[in-house]
């Protein structure tokens, strides 16, 4: 949401609930990089939002996701009603309650699917309870607050794996399982290891192995995956650091900053400081 008149209650800086109860249409702002997990639920409301260099257009009653990283920025909205819940991982470690919880690769993580997810009435209704609790805890600052305020943004999120696996009819095979593996593997170590036999390696399987799981599962290539996610990273870094070609390059695991550039503009069609100024301008 853009700046405006939001009431926020929050715990330590590590979790906080933005509140907008009133129609009124925003003045557009800069893209900003995301600097903790997010969720937004316009209740009421439309408009069009940038996520990393996507536009996706809404229209009342639509949750969203963002993570660390991740590059935001309003193009238009005139929202009525609207919560964004955002917590660091000190708060809330969405990896390690992934096995309960399932939301890692789900909600939060995914770059490479459409991040509006519908809630139903019925479901409306069960969140509209969870953001009530919220600010009623919020309010309150009694004993124990941090373990009441992590119980009812688990049950939030609990409930939003559910409506996505609804909406998405989320596979739960071996192929869908790999690709998460595979993708999850890729975010932590992208900036390290760009070959394929790397991951094959750490999930146990062949090159060739992954790359027929990635074919059934109707997903790019191995390889073509692990390159996007690199070309998704170093657009952030152009547009959003003062950091050098070179650094960039480095950064990315690239010992020859020519080669990282020769990389960069056969996929964009520009060089990378051809790209930051065409952004820019």
């Amino acid at each position: 949401m853009a700046v405006q008149d939001i009431a926020t209650y929050t715990f330590k800086d590590t979790f906080s609930l933005s509140v907008v109860q009133f129609e009124k249409a925003c003045i557009v702002n800069k893209p900003e990089q995301i600097d903790a997990y997010s969720i937004y639920w316009i209740k009421e409301g439309k408009g069009t939002y940038n996520i990393d260099f996507e536009s996706y257009s809404f229209d009342d009653n639509v949750l969203f996701f963002l993570s660390p990283g991740q590059i935001f920025a309003v193009d238009s909205e005139k929202i009525k009603e609207a919560y964004k819940i955002s917590f660091i991982r000190d708060f809330y470690c969405i990896q390690t309650h992934d096995k309960e919880v399932s939301c890692n690769g789900v909600l939060f993580n995914n770059i490479y699917e459409t991040p509006f997810v519908k809630p139903t009435e019925t479901a409306i209704q069960k969140l509209d309870f969870i953001i009530s609790n919220l600010i009623e805890e919020f309010q309150q600052e009694e004993t124990a607050q941090y373990d009441m305020l992590q119980a009812y943004l688990k049950q939030f999120i609990v409930l939003s794996v559910r409506i996505k696996k609804e909406d998405f009819q989320i596979k739960d095979d071996p192929q869908t399982k790999l690709f998460k593996d595979f993708s999850l593997l890729v975010d932590l170590n992208f900036k390290k290891e760009h070959s394929v036999s790397y991951y094959a390696e750490r999930l146990g399987l062949s090159p060739k192995s992954i790359t027929k799981n990635f074919q059934k599962n109707g997903s790019t290539s191995p390889s073509d995956y692990i390159k996007n996610r690199v070309l998704l990273e170093a657009k952030r870094q152009l547009i959003y650091t003062d950091d050098s070609v070179k650094q960039i390059a480095y950064d990315l695991g690239f010992n020859d900053p020519a080669y990282f550039t020769r990389f960069f503009t056969k996929s964009e069609q520009k060089s990378p400081v051809q790209f930051k100024k065409a952004y820019k301008n």
